[in-house]
């Protein structure tokens, strides 16, 4: 942490707190919570700018303007119509309106938001990430009307923005490179004829492409016939630029960036590397400062490639180099992303440099405050991306909806968390679907990774489907704890996909005992009579009997669920102690266990166990336990012999349809009635948070309807299409 000189206030700046302070109508407690933070150092004789423009929407603009407000700056917001209540609108001194939904018609308009900028007189524009965060044109456009840029120069956007050039400048840098075709794709038949030349697997990719957008990994010819076409539309869609390149696949790799950040005279620092190798669809789930797989010798070499690149470039921002790295620590430039990334809030905790201040200081003028000797590496830190994706399709596929409970877990110890929503907040198909980037600090990589599974247990979400559920099972296994991870690790460790938490057999008694004795409390409390004298004698009735229950876990797919005669008393006829009886099993429950409550902190059999109560229906309950939802049937015994006299639902063959996975828009329909297609064969290609997936057939036969057209918005599960 840099000390303060005598003439600077040292401003603590906690989370969105100190933003939201300011801002009529957002009470400081709403963002207030134990955290970590970065210290703040505002020189009151250093010149600022007084007033710039974040353009961009959700968690990073909330994050540019928590420290613009910390260091006295003021903030215009811009918005879509259907943003025009969201956090980061409300946070700001000024919002303005700059079009429809849509980004292109939107976030992606440069020329409604140079006009926002002269309305408001704002001197600079900080573009957060994605958007126009690495449009060379917009960038210059900004310098032309005399405002500033907050980003590298347009050269340097333009130089590392092309991968293909990008490439040529860091050979000549020196910089480690990955063996690939020194050129652009123009067509899938060169696709096919480089692919084979390098030698498959390939990575076919948009020149101007990022945050795993525009990319496909080829295996074979027809692999690169697809994948070529696909990544093209993707970026032509999402950056308007659909060049392609192809370069060699390195199997089994670690994803590793540098973080630099550069000033106007000439200065040049590396801040650490982070380990972002946990990915999925070549997009980053969870990520770690430092990596557990760098040496102190290896950090300093990559930090010195990375700033050797950044000067090659006449860089002068926060920026990150990108690295692929093999299992004997070969590391290989891929790519430099010249703008502020999305993980940048772990290289703060393990350094105390706020990267968004500096980059206003960098963008005003002034020389970056620090040599590299005086750059920190404290402690650890962890990023868990929190999306509104299921995790059970895809390691992730969009959620839409509107967040009827939200509450983060700001309370645990070492805890960030930077998001751009709140309670009430909408998730749509128009943006990126995420939700928070949870981060956790501590002294080492155990301790932030312990914070990091309390964190998740405490973090309360209804009303869309979240990945919490994947994510709290990786900082728990076994591979990700002893840091053996490479880009592979997803298919891995769940090679058929991810399918919740595995529980041992001590779990699972915790489950059915917690969901048993949740119930019970909720008869016992059903049987008083409140507000009469007998209240006494009634309370103690209800909770000085025992009572039974069939309980079960949900069976795997073709397998019976395993049944349990479970038994349940109240200790001394106290609700916040309970003894459950599992086939002679004794678990002694103590707590508040309440249905509702959101989080119920219990110790079960001496150890502290945290769990959510999700859902509750008539004879079921379903816990969030580890992460995972698990609906347990919890029935009183006589009415257990009634299921058997219920008919069973009748499965739909699934081989006969195909199912819109999420909520999106239809992009093409490639078959119509009549038309004869076979297993496997590309029917409909659909598009959701600007990602592009393939829909295929999933048996020979007949299309026998086609319920879409192109350009139709559709829901998760709807038909689309039909075979005889």
């Amino acid at each position: 942490m840099l000390r303060a000189a005598s003439n600077v206030r040292a401003v603590v700046n906690r989370g969105i707190a100190t933003a939201a302070a300011t801002r009529p109508g957002i009470p400081l407690d709403e963002r207030e919570g134990k955290e970590i933070y970065t210290t703040i150092q505002i020189d009151h004789d250093e010149p600022k700018f007084d007033k710039i423009l974040i353009a961009n929407r959700g968690e990073i603009a909330c994050r540019v303007i928590k420290t613009a407000k910390a260091m006295g700056i003021k903030t215009v917001a811009v918005h879509s119509d259907v943003d025009s209540n969201s956090l980061h609108v409300k946070m700001a001194d000024e919002a303005v309106c700059v079009g429809e939904a849509p980004t292109a018609k939107s976030y992606l308009r440069a020329d409604r938001i140079l006009q926002a900028v002269e309305d408001t007189g704002a001197q600079a524009v900080h573009p957060g990430y994605g958007f126009l965060s690495e449009n060379t044109k917009f960038a210059a456009q900004l310098e032309a009307a005399g405002a500033k840029f907050i980003g590298p120069n347009s050269k340097a956007i333009l130089d590392m923005g092309d991968k293909i050039h990008s490439k040529k400048i860091a050979t000549a840098a020196r910089v480690n490179m990955i063996p690939g075709f020194d050129g652009e794709i123009a067509d899938e038949d060169i696709c096919v004829k480089v692919s084979r030349e390098i030698g498959y697997p390939v990575m076919i990719k948009a020149s101007a492409g990022g945050g795993g957008k525009g990319m496909r990994v080829a295996w074979n010819d027809k692999q690169a016939r697809e994948g070529f076409r696909l990544s093209k539309q993707e970026a032509a869609s999402s950056f308007g630029d659909d060049r392609m390149l192809v370069e060699k696949f390195i199997d089994n790799p670690r994803h590793i960036e540098m973080q630099v950040l550069c000033d106007k005279h000439g200065n040049a620092l590396w801040l650490n590397e982070r380990e972002c190798s946990i990915q999925r669809r070549n997009q980053k789930v969870i990520e770690e400062a430092p990596s557990s797989f760098v040496p102190p010798e290896m950090r300093q070499a990559m930090g010195e490639q990375a700033v050797q690149l950044a000067k090659a470039v006449g860089y002068d921002s926060a920026g990150t180099v990108e690295f692929l790295v093999d299992s004997q620590r070969n590391f290989y430039f891929l790519e430099m992303n010249t703008r502020l990334q999305v993980e940048h809030p772990i290289t703060e905790c393990i350094t105390g440099i706020d990267i968004v201040q500096q980059m206003l200081r960098v963008a005003y003028g002034h020389a970056l405050p620090l040599t590299q000797k005086q750059v920190p590496l404290n402690g650890w830190a962890f990023e868990s991306r929190v999306y509104a994706e299921d995790p059970y399709k895809g390691f992730g596929l969009p959620s839409v909806g509107r967040l009827s409970k939200y509450v983060e877990p700001r309370h645990v110890e070492g805890v960030r968390c930077d998001s751009g929503i709140r309670e009430g907040s909408e998730i749509s198909i128009y943006y990126d679907p995420l939700i928070c980037k949870l981060v956790t600090h501590g002294d080492n990589r155990e301790q932030a990774l312990n914070r990091m599974a309390d964190a998740l247990d405490n973090y309360v979400i209804r009303g869309v489907t979240h990945n919490i559920p994947l994510l709290r099972d990786i900082v728990q296994e076994k591979r990700f704890r002893s840091g053996n991870i490479t880009t592979k690790y997803l298919t891995e460790v769940y090679p058929e996909g991810f399918q919740g938490a595995s529980l041992s057999p001590s779990e699972q008694d915790t489950v059915i005992a917690t969901a048993a004795a949740l119930n019970a409390r909720k008869l016992a409390r059903a049987n008083q009579y409140l507000n009469q004298q007998r209240q006494r004698s009634t309370h103690v009735a209800s909770f000085s009997k025992a009572y039974k229950f069939v309980a079960a876990l949900p069976a795997k797919e073709g397998e019976k669920p395993v049944e349990h005669a479970v038994e349940v008393t109240f200790v001394n006829g106290d609700p916040n102690q309970a003894q459950v009886n599992i086939g002679g099993k004794v678990i002694d429950i103590k707590g508040n266990a309440n249905l509702a409550l959101p989080v119920n902190q219990l110790v079960v059999n001496g150890e502290e166990v945290t769990t959510q109560i999700v859902g509750k229906r008539a004879g079921e309950i379903t816990i969030l336990y580890k992460g995972t939802p698990f609906k347990v049937k919890v029935l009183p015994e006589q009415a257990v012999n009634y299921l058997q006299y219920m008919k069973e639902k009748a499965k739909v063959d699934l081989s006969t349809v195909v199912l819109s996975p999420m909520p999106g828009a239809i992009k093409n329909v490639n078959v119509k009635p009549g038309d004869l297609v076979s297993e496997g064969q590309q029917l409909v290609v659909m598009e959701a948070m600007k990602m592009q997936n393939s829909l295929h057939a999933g048996k020979t036969g007949r299309v026998k309807a086609v319920n879409v057209k192109v350009g139709a918005t559709v829901d998760e599960g709807e038909v689309l299409v039909e075979l005889e």
